[in-house]
């Protein structure tokens, strides 16, 4: 009988041990809430201005993901530092999916200058939405006509032509830099905090150019207030036929941005999915597509894997182009 007792004693206290675990295990970041994921509103951030290309990505997909997520997603900007301020906070971000970013291309380029304390491997890629190439833009009515005339008074005149871009470090800063290499040019890069101000300071005369995207200066060229004189990019934009590669004028420069879905790299697998889920349904609603296409931004989905491929790519790619420029640190 006292062996009995003893037995069920023991058999109690280590069912009562599981069941402690297993509440435990509960409570554990992920292990809860991962099952209900989104009870309350996500954040999206943006680490640039609004009115750029990543901001108008970003909204367009935070529209599109409404029918797809049982919660609203919110985009707040966060700029500074070429995007290093925004992509941080998403990095130190609570790994619990309220808080998600826009990741860019800079996610590979800022850590090789030493002004961020991220690497392309404390994000978890969600997906992929969009890629542009660079392009170089003047007022409409500069007195360069050509890319051929724009390049030869930079040359006569060294440092004299400011481009904007939308950062220091940041990918339309790397065009610009790598033109320059490329061509024997000396430039004044002008950096901004986002590719909009950029566009602004372009209209108000402040600069001689920018090296932003196509599509965030396409508004202007309609109106008749900017010209495009080249892309950085394989073949000419479909948006923009009319417009020549640097291919096409013998300079074999092509210089593009990504722009996607991340989260902090310990974010609960449950959480991941849940998102990727979400966010290939979004990025694949027709909506969504329409709504890039109305704005010139070429569609590029990529789910998780393919899109970390991608990032991880791209690291040794530019790690590699920004140590020949003397931009690595």
């Amino acid at each position: 009988m006292k062996v009995t007792n003893r037995l069920s004693r023991r058999a109690l206290t280590v069912g009562l041990s599981a069941s402690a675990l297993i509440a435990g295990a509960a409570t554990l970041p992920g292990a809860a809430f991962a099952a209900d994921y989104p009870t309350k509103p996500i954040e999206l951030i943006v680490p640039y201005a609004a009115g750029g290309g990543t901001d108008l990505v970003a909204r367009a997909f935070a529209d599109a993901a409404k029918k797809h997520l049982p919660q609203p997603i919110g985009v707040v900007n966060k700029t500074g530092g070429g995007g290093a301020v925004g992509l941080t906070e998403i990095m130190a971000a609570r790994p619990d999916g309220y808080k998600i970013g826009m990741g860019t291309v800079e996610i590979t380029l800022l850590p090789h200058m030493g002004v961020a304390r991220f690497t392309v491997d404390d994000f978890t890629p969600i997906a992929r939405l969009n890629a542009e190439p660079s392009a170089i833009t003047v007022k409409a009515d500069a007195p360069w006509k050509t890319f051929e005339e724009f390049l030869d008074n930079a040359k006569a005149n060294p440092g004299k032509v400011r481009i904007g871009n939308s950062g220091t470090g940041a990918i339309w800063h790397l065009a610009a830099e790598a033109l320059a290499d490329r061509t024997g040019t000396t430039f004044n890069h002008v950096p901004f905090d986002g590719a909009n101000p950029a566009v602004t300071s372009l209209l108000g005369g402040h600069i001689e150019a920018v090296s932003v995207s196509p599509a965030e200066v396409s508004s202007q060229l309609a109106a008749g207030q900017l010209r495009m004189l080249a892309v950085m990019a394989d073949q000419r934009q479909k948006a923009f036929p009319d417009v020549p590669t640097l291919k096409e004028k013998g300079i074999d420069l092509s210089v593009a941005t990504w722009r996607g879905i991340v989260v902090p790299k310990k974010t609960p697998a449950a959480v991941v999915e849940t998102l990727r889920t979400a966010s290939k349904a979004a990025a694949e609603d027709q909506s969504f597509r329409d709504q890039l296409a109305k704005m010139n931004l070429t569609w590029a989905y990529a789910d998780g894997p393919e899109f970390g491929q991608v990032m991880q790519k791209d690291n040794a790619f530019f790690k590699g182009m920004m140590t020949k420029l003397g931009m690595a640190k």
